[in-house]
Formats: structure tokens, C-alpha cells, sequence
């Protein structure tokens, strides 16, 4: 089964795994600043809407100071919105530009969705990696470390709002983009290279980093180590059920349960 999986995705052109490890972080690199910079653009964006509908609004102000002080910042869905095309926009950018399947790869992960198996080995990861989080946080909180994602104040007022675009959004867009990001782009490239521990082991440091910085936010020091603990340990199975699959969807099909889980329960509490 192992070696099914391993020839499930041929490799690309033979390439030193220290190049592909150096290529791995111009990846990440890239990401970073493509994200960030299409977050400004959006916010731009945004903040020229506003502008325009103040102005048909019949808004009197007309200085500047006053003008930014009126439009504001975005919150809420807006900013959430803004976060998704940012990074979905970046992972595409990076898939069709650094690493793009070929025809056989396609092939290959195609036949491997069609196999029952491959979507159990995905339940079992989704859930697990639920679980973990699950546990985690119990045990947290039992030792008095309270944990609260950086995201999560976002996602409850989108899910206040608009449950249904909360689910669109988190359970089927997000693992989407996030796995052909850090799975197919960042993991992949180091799988292929014959490294694959190391690929599992910086990609899903690279998918906590993304989720939860520890000492950022309100979270103290203790409770982002946490977090971040919980997030690469989702990488870690995200990627392994990749590997072991032979295809990228088992991987989004994984996240998408955790999240979905993760989301019914969420929404539950704020209705």
C-alpha cells in the first residue's frame, strides 16, 4: 500500500533535495509577499468602495483625516473575504507558476480519488486531527492555559451573520487553497525530492506560522505555543494522508472534515 501511494505521484525532473529545500523557501517567501500584498490591494479596494459610497451617500467631509476617519478599516466579513482572495489568490499563483501536475500526475491522483479507501484514510484524518485539537485544548484548559485562535473573533461574526457562507468558506474554500499551498506546492516539493519527513515537518511549520504565531495576539506565550502545536499537528496528518493516499484531494477532503466538525459546533454555540 505504502509504495502505491509512493508511485501514486510520479516525481518531477530529478532534482538534489538541498535545491529543492532552497526552492521550498523561495516558495514560501513568494507566499508571504504575494499574500500581503494582495491584502493591501483588497483593502484598497474596499476602502475606494466605501469612498464612493460615501460620496453618494452625500458625505460633507472633505478632509482627508476626516474622509479615512468616516470609511474606517474593514472588519467583519469584509476582512475575512479579503483574507480568502488573498491567500487563494497567492496558493494558485504558486501552483500554476512553481509547480504545476503534469498530465500523468493528474492521472494518477484522479484514479487513486476513485478508490473507496482513499476517502476513509480521509475521514479518519480529518477526525483525528479534530480530536487532537480537541484534547489539546481540554488538557489546556485543565492546566489553566485558555486558548482562543487569533481567527476565531472573525469567524464567529461571519457565522453570526451568515452561517452558510461561514461553511462555504471555511469547510470547502479554505482547505481548498490552504492544501494546494502548503501540501502540493511546499510538502510536495520536498516529497518528490526524496525528503518527505522534512517536507511534512517545515510545510506544516509553515501552516501553524500561517494560522498562529505564538506571542501574537491575545494569546500569552504558553497558549500560542498551543495553538501552534495544534495547527502543525494538522499539517503533519493533512500531509501524511497526501502521502499516503496518493492524492491531493484526500488532503482536502481531511481538512475539510476538521474544519466542517470544527464550524457545526462553533455555529451551534452562537445559535
Amino acid at each position: 500500500m505504502e509504495a502505491r501511494a509512493e508511485l501514486a505521484i510520479p516525481p518531477l525532473p530529478a532534482q538534489p533535495w538541498r535545491r529543492a529545500l532552497a526552492a521550498s523557501a523561495v516558495d514560501l517567501l513568494l507566499a508571504v509577499g504575494l499574500v500581503f500584498g494582495l491584502s493591501i490591494v483588497g483593502v484598497i479596494g474596499w476602502a475606494l468602495v466605501q469612498g464612493v459610497q460615501l460620496g453618494l451617500a452625500g458625505g460633507e467631509a472633505t478632509d482627508p483625516q476626516q474622509v479615512a476617519a468616516q470609511i474606517g478599516q474593514p472588519q467583519g466579513m469584509a476582512l475575512v473575504l479579503i483574507s480568502v482572495a488573498a491567500t487563494a489568490s497567492a496558493a494558485l499563483v504558486l501552483y500554476f507558476w512553481r509547480r504545476p501536475a503534469r498530465a500523468i500526475e493528474r492521472s494518477a491522483s484522479h484514479a487513486a480519488a476513485r478508490r473507496p479507501s482513499t476517502w476513509g484514510w480521509a475521514l479518519l484524518a480529518g477526525v483525528g486531527a479534530f480530536a487532537f485539537t480537541a484534547l489539546a485544548t481540554t488538557l489546556g484548559q485543565q492546566a489553566g492555559v485558555e486558548q482562543v485562535p487569533t481567527n476565531q473573533p472573525l469567524i464567529e461574526a461571519v457565522g453570526a451573520q451568515s452561517p452558510a457562507l461561514l461553511l462555504l468558506l471555511v469547510a470547502l474554500l479554505a482547505p481548498a487553497y490552504e492544501e494546494l499551498l502548503f501540501r502540493r506546492v511546499l510538502f510536495g516539493r520536498l516529497w518528490a525530492a526524496g525528503r518527505p519527513l522534512l517536507g511534512i515537518a517545515l510545510s506544516s511549520a509553515a501552516f501553524a506560522c500561517m494560522h498562529e504565531l505564538p506571542g501574537t495576539g491575545g494569546n500569552g506565550l504558553l497558549a500560542g505555543a498551543l495553538l501552534w502545536t495544534c495547527y502543525a499537528m494538522m499539517g503533519a496528518l493533512f500531509a501524511w494522508v497526501y502521502r499516503r493516499t496518493g492524492t491531493l484531494w484526500a488532503a482536502i477532503g481531511a481538512h475539510a472534515v476538521n474544519n466542517l466538525i470544527a464550524c457545526t459546533l462553533l455555529l451551534a454555540g452562537l445559535h
